[in-house]
């Protein structure tokens, strides 16, 4: 099966004390990166000649299709890691996604970061394709450059995805929304109890331990691999494999697990009706 992933790849400055790193990042990397152990991803995105062809190179090793919309500049963030947190500032943006792929895909997820996908093109992926998940993060964040922060949006282009995730303090940027607009509506709350509401009911689920600080990228995979088990699972086995996910993913920071390791982990996730 082959899917398609829509939103920019990102150039990350990971800043720690007087250390910094460069590394890729982006929620489309990472939703893309999780989908390829359920299907064929493709990528379209948008990068500058600033983005390092290493990376890329490296995604297609991993037999991830990229399509690239040229840009003058990469997205590029900055995470500063300091005692009390995380900080995240906005430092460039590359090209809007403005065109609906062709294809046959069993599977799409929009997972901007930037505001880089117009609301009127998520409205006509939603018409050309059967299964859409969507990540609003890049639709309530402001694409200005600095720190970042959120604003309220007009949800109600969200209606008739089959699956949609936030996190809570995204959530309530939601206006016109409702979670019975969607099929799944899924609300993590980092290592805290997170909340699914599944065609008008509504569930709880609690994460499993990691024992690391670096959960950048959780709230993707966790989207991607829902998707993915959501596909060919019922909606409570679904979510408590992607929960195993993406635990085993931010222990090892890659996907270097097997199917019954995740199934494994999955029978100590608890799920209940509320």
């Amino acid at each position: 099966m082959e899917c398609l992933v829509l939103g920019h790849i990102v150039k990350d400055v990971v800043v720690k004390g007087s250390d910094r790193e460069l590394r890729i990042g982006g929620g489309a990397y990472y939703s893309a990166l999780a989908l390829s152990k359920f299907c064929l991803p493709e990528i379209v995105t948008s990068v500058g000649e600033d983005f390092p062809r290493r990376w890329l190179d490296g995604l297609r090793e991993l037999g991830i299709k990229i399509r690239i919309i040229p840009s003058e500049r990469s997205t590029v963030y900055e995470l500063h890691y300091t005692p009390h947190g995380r900080e995240l500032f906005l430092r460039s943006v590359g090209e809007p996604i403005e065109k609906v792929p062709s294809g046959r895909y069993g599977l799409v997820v929009l997972n901007p970061v930037a505001a880089e996908i117009p609301q009127d093109v998520v409205t006509r992926i939603l018409e050309a394709f059967p299964f859409v998940s969507v990540d609003v993060q890049g639709f309530v964040r402001r694409p200005d450059p600095g720190r970042v922060s959120c604003s309220r949006i007009d949800a109600s282009f969200l209606r008739g995805a089959k699956v949609v995730h936030a996190d809570m303090g995204e959530a309530r940027f939601l206006s016109n929304f409702s979670p019975s607009d969607v099929e799944v509506f899924l609300v993590s709350r980092g290592g805290e109890s997170g909340f699914a509401h599944f065609k008008g009911r509504l569930y709880e689920f609690r994460p499993l331990p990691v024992g690391t600080q670096d959960t950048t990228g959780a709230g993707d995979v966790f989207l991607a691999a829902f998707s993915g088990y959501y596909l060919k699972c019922p909606f409570i086995q679904a979510l408590k494999r992607a929960v195993a996910f993406v635990t085993l993913f931010l222990k090892r920071r890659g996907l270097d697990f097997s199917e019954d390791e995740v199934g494994k982990l999955a029978r100590g996730v608890e799920v209940k009706r509320v």
